[in-house]
């Protein structure tokens, strides 16, 4: 009876241990998933080198001729890896790498990769950039800024993952950096002048 009793609690005691450790394990395992996807960059990582069009963790723009002309809000938009490689969704079926379509970048705005709540920053742009190569481009509904809010959406950056063309274009518009004096005028310039024009023919007409 009492060896019985004895075994018994020994199995129930030895099953109570194998919980907890599987337990233990999963609770384990599950913390760990997160972090794997996390990968920690020091302050050097963000260092921006425009000589070398590099733009760590940033999405870059650029005007197109004639369309920002006439609309200054709307450009070529693009997003960098880690190491400042630009990547754009270019034209149909094509993905640049490190050559921007319609020239270098005028303005950059840096994000902060720790804000990635769900994906890996190089991953999710690797993996929007896969997907892209596999797109017909459209400019009024699937271009560039769609490229790069898809991965933002992959990465699930500020917690959101409803990033589209419109909350991006007036974003950086409203909140990237000019990369150089330069970069206003080929922005504004030609905008002023046909504004001038028109001013002007109204006025004499």
């Amino acid at each position: 009876m009492d060896e019985s009793s004895s075994a018994s609690e020994g199995n129930r005691n030895y099953g109570t241990t194998s919980q907890v450790e599987d337990s233990g394990e999963a609770v384990s395992t599950i913390s760990r998933m997160p972090e794997s996807k996390i990968t920690m960059y020091s302050e050097s990582s963000y260092r921006v080198d425009k000589d070398k069009n590099r733009y760590p963790f940033s999405i870059v723009w650029t005007p197109i001729p004639l369309l920002t002309w006439l609309f200054p809000f709307i450009g070529h938009m693009g997003i960098c890896m880690s190491s400042g490689i630009i990547r754009d969704f270019a034209g149909p079926y094509y993905v640049s790498e490190d050559c921007m379509g319609f020239g270098n970048p005028t303005r950059y705005l840096q994000l902060r990769a720790s804000n990635a709540r769900k994906e890996n920053w190089d991953i999710a742009v690797s993996s929007a950039s896969e997907e892209y190569k596999h797109r017909m481009h459209n400019l009024c509904c699937d271009n560039c800024h769609s490229h790069v809010a898809m991965a933002l959406n992959m990465m699930e950056y500020n917690g959101s993952n409803s990033w589209n063309m419109f909350k991006l274009c007036f974003w950086v518009f409203f909140r990237a950096k000019f990369v150089s004096f330069g970069g206003v005028l080929k922005q504004w310039l030609p905008f002023f002048i046909l504004l001038a024009i028109i001013i002007c023919l109204a006025v004499l007409l």
